[in-house]
Order: C-alpha cells, then sequence, then structure tokens
C-alpha cells in the first residue's frame, strides 16, 4: 500500500510515498479505500521543523489526519456503518496516516451526497476544529465572532459554523478573498496593522486561524478569555488558549453536524487544490505560501 511520509525535517521534498503493509481495523475502527485526504497545515509545520521542541515526533512520520473513502473494514463493536458506505472521518491523534490507500478511521459520519470526494476528504479536521473552539468560546446565537484568518481552509468552515449557530461573523482576509467571505455569510475586513480601527465594538469571541495578531485581537475581544488561536505558539505570553488536539477534548461530535449542515446546503468545503498522492510535495508547496483559499486535499 502507498502512503505519505517523511523521514528527516526539511522542505517539501522530504516528504514522499513509501510502500508499506495494508493496515487494519481494530476494535471501534473502520478502514476505508480513500477517495481523497487532506494535507494539515499542522503537519506542513511538523515537516518544516518548526515545531520540534513542541512536537516531538518517531521517524518515519506518516502523514494525514482526515479522509474520506468506501469502508472496506469494520472493527468489533461498530454498528451504523458497513463495507461499501462512502464516510468521510478521521484518524486517530497519533496514528494519522490518512494520506494513503487506505485509512483507519477512528471517527466518521456520512459523507454527504452534495460533496465531492475532494470536499469530503478535507472536511473532518476542519470540522472537529470548528466544533472545538466555538463550543470553548460558548458561541451562540445574537453574539458577534470574529474569525482571523477566514479564508483559509479550517477558516472558511469555521465562519459557517459560526454562522449556522446563529452568530454575526466578521472575518479577515486578503482583499481579494472578501467576496468569498461575503458569500459564506461573513462581513470582510483586510488583516494587518490597524485591525482594531476596522472592527466594530462589541465582538464576543475571536477565533485566530492565522496567528501573528494576538495583541490586536486581545484588544478587540477586551479579554484575552475571550480568543481562541490554533495558529500562534506565542498564545501563552499574551494569557489566551491555544486550541489543539493535544491540548483539549477532540469534538468528533462536529462531523456529525457537518453532515446536516451539509445537507441543508449550509456548509462547504471549499478545495483551493487537489494533487494526485505521487505529487505530494508539490502539495505541501502549495501550503508553505498560506495563501490556499481552502483546502489542499491528495486524491489516489
Amino acid at each position: 500500500m502507498r502512503t505519505v511520509q517523511f523521514t528527516a525535517y526539511g522542505p517539501p521534498s522530504v516528504v514522499h510515498v513509501a510502500e508499506v503493509p495494508e493496515p487494519h481495523a481494530g476494535p471501534g475502527e473502520i478502514r476505508v479505500a480513500v477517495r481523497a485526504s487532506g494535507v494539515a497545515a499542522g503537519e506542513i509545520a511538523i515537516r518544516s521543523g518548526r515545531l520540534r521542541d513542541l512536537v516531538p515526533v518517531a521517524f518515519p512520520f506518516r502523514t494525514g489526519f482526515d479522509a474520506a473513502g468506501v469502508v472496506d473494514e469494520v472493527g468489533d463493536g461498530v454498528t451504523g456503518v458497513r463495507a461499501g458506505d462512502a464516510v468521510f472521518g478521521a484518524a486517530g491523534f497519533t496514528r494519522r496516516g490518512a494520506n494513503a490507500d487506505h485509512a483507519v478511521l477512528t471517527a466518521w459520519a456520512a459523507k454527504p451526497a452534495a460533496w465531492s470526494w475532494e470536499e469530503a476528504g478535507g472536511a473532518a479536521g476542519a470540522a472537529e476544529t470548528a466544533t472545538r473552539v466555538l463550543d470553548r468560546l460558548a458561541v451562540a446565537a445574537g453574539q458577534t465572532v470574529l474569525v482571523n484568518g477566514a479564508a483559509g481552509g479550517t477558516g472558511a468552515v469555521v465562519v459557517q459554523f459560526a454562522v449556522a449557530r446563529g452568530a454575526t461573523v466578521i472575518g479577515t482576509a486578503s482583499g481579494h478573498n472578501h467576496g468569498f467571505l461575503r458569500s459564506l455569510g461573513a462581513t470582510p475586513t483586510t488583516y494587518g496593522p490597524g485591525l482594531p480601527g476596522r472592527v466594530p465594538a462589541g465582538v464576543d469571541a475571536v477565533v485566530d486561524c492565522a496567528g501573528g495578531a494576538l495583541p490586536d485581537l486581545v484588544a478587540i475581544a477586551g479579554d484575552p478569555a475571550r480568543v481562541v488561536t490554533i495558529a500562534d505558539f506565542a498564545a501563552r505570553e499574551h494569557g489566551v488558549h491555544l486550541s489543539s488536539g493535544a491540548t483539549d477534548p477532540l469534538a468528533w461530535h462536529g462531523l456529525a453536524v457537518a453532515a446536516a449542515l451539509a445537507d441543508e446546503g449550509r456548509l462547504r468545503v471549499p478545495v483551493a487544490a487537489a494533487f494526485p498522492l505521487d505529487e505530494v510535495a508539490a502539495a505541501h508547496e502549495l501550503g508553505e505560501t498560506r495563501h490556499a483559499r481552502g483546502k489542499i486535499v491528495l486524491v489516489p
């Protein structure tokens, strides 16, 4: 079986396809024949070595957290799904390995008919993250939420989840992405210096998906406890919570929420680009630009 891995830190060229034995579904798990899988921004950072002091890894490091595909194995104790079903979901946080021909999933939901395989392949991680951070901030109807980095693969899903909760959403993005944010239900503004002056008063919660702006985001929120970042490792210096699967309980109930919203036509998973599995280095190169609008995915 083909899988994506890297055996040393370095530039995108170190990530490659290798042949490994097929994994199999254990108790409480399913295995899928992968039709598409996501390229995670966090794994790009890990591969580069920027996080070596924060996220130690053992080599070879097999990449891929979320995937979509057709179930071909069902582990003991699993109900409600059978071989042949189309699903999207995520591999275990420590196991990973979803960028492959087959992936073992520990959380999943039925693939919405409205989604392409590429959309579904990049959905699970973003849906879990959006649910986790919005739950932590207790975002509810009638509140105003600022999403920093709102046009990215995760930010766009956070926007739509917050809109679905009845919140008013302001999103930061480059000017060429403002029309895109309006289409998701957000009011756009540009990021960068002077942000507090461009955001109206009364923001109840801030979700940071981009990093690098925590002083301004805290000033906008009025309290660091009302800011959660998924991208800024200097969070502690500003009294802000850095949310990740290593620090917070994973919000897998968000997958069912995502599927329901998609079936209602209320959730899109923007796909910036889809690369064949053996062009994974090019996918990482695009991810490193941090200017991709939506998810980057790999396909067989």
